[in-house]
């Protein structure tokens, strides 16, 4: 039985190390994908049974991405194969290409992931009542799913629906990408489609991204977190929780990391401040915090305690590369409880 089911992308990501991908000669691979991240999240660190509904084209690259997955412990058997017509023409694979930053050199990510088996699900290709007929507890998408393609939202809308008929719970994360939009409407578009299907959820992870007439409109300012969490409340009268990392980026190693969250219940919520953290690859980092919500929300922890859950693990990620978790749940509470980078032995 499954416990969280991802519906997402899943990229190959091309790592040059501390190199430039513009100079580099060899690249470290890596899986990874906004949706999936947090499926991988939870079964890694947190030891939830998850699962992934993609497409990949069947090919060697494809059956590479299969592998890295299953070394993640995640579920394969909803994955959608499409066939391989030798050079893509038909569908094909994507692609991510990632610089980390450093200092004054912020992160850089080149996506080659137009055309992509994914991009081409459609409503009724998915079997939406028996994937949410069997247990799962919990169901996640978000904005980039829905951003690769017009017919990619109706599925994106499709599961939601069905994952709520089924009682399941429903989280979405707006994560917008500006290169998904160029040519299709924009930051406009982009937020029409995020209200569409964020109308479904229980939880939204991200929630800053809904503040402002459209993506990336306003930056909000520490103090303006309470209003701005309620103006997204007052849009999305289905949503349960409300939760967003705060950021602040005095250089691409160092970041200034917390969070917040917004209930009926609780009101607003901060989670704990972590100043001065250190960044080995920040790639991640948002869907690190949305797995490690999850977890304590699932695990009936109250929204305060799920709140410092994805925060530490939202930092423990941006220690190691990739995009994908290596962190542990004893490390994580160990953050929490205010552990050190000491030596343990």
């Amino acid at each position: 039985m499954i416990d969280v089911v991802a519906l997402g992308e899943v990229m190959l990501r091309f790592d040059p190390g501390e190199g430039r991908i513009r100079t580099a000669r060899t690249f470290q691979v890596w899986e990874g994908g906004g949706e999936y991240n947090v499926v991988r999240g939870l079964r890694r660190c947190f030891g939830l049974r998850t699962a992934v509904v993609t497409a990949l084209a069947d090919n060697a690259v494809g059956r590479l991405v299969e592998d890295l997955i299953l070394q993640g412990g995640v579920d394969t058997s909803l994955i959608r194969w499409a066939p391989d017509d030798g050079i893509g023409r038909g569908a094909r694979n994507g692609l991510n290409f990632v610089e980390r930053g450093y200092g004054i050199r912020g992160a850089l990510g080149v996506s080659d992931r137009a055309h992509t088996a994914v991009s081409q699900l459609r409503k009724g290709d998915v079997d939406w009542d028996a994937v949410f007929s069997a247990g799962v507890r919990w169901f996640h998408t978000g904005g980039i799913f829905a951003g690769l393609s017009d017919t990619t939202v109706d599925v994106a809308d499709e599961a939601m629906a069905a994952a709520r008929r089924h009682g399941v719970t429903v989280s979405y994360d707006p994560n917008y990408r500006p290169s998904l939009w160029t040519g299709r409407g924009g930051a406009e578009a982009a937020r029409e489609v995020d209200l569409r299907l964020a109308r479904h959820a229980d939880v939204v992870v991200g929630a800053l991204g809904l503040a402002g007439a459209c993506p990336g409109d306003v930056r909000v300012a520490a103090d303006e977190v309470p209003d701005a969490l309620a103006g997204v409340a007052a849009l999305l009268p289905r949503a349960k929780v409300l939760a967003t990392t705060l950021r602040a980026v005095p250089s691409a190693g160092v970041n200034d990391w917390s969070s917040a969250a917004w209930s009926a219940d609780t009101g607003v919520i901060t989670g704990p401040y972590m100043p001065g953290l250190h960044v080995l690859d920040r790639i991640g980092s948002g869907d690190a915090f949305a797995a490690g919500l999850i977890h304590g929300l699932l695990d009936g922890a109250g929204l305060e305690r799920a709140l410092a859950y994805g925060t530490a693990h939202g930092a423990l990620v941006m220690t190691t590369p990739g995009d994908v978790s290596m962190a542990t749940r004893t490390e994580v509470e160990a953050l929490i409880a205010g552990g050190s980078a000491h030596v343990r032995r």
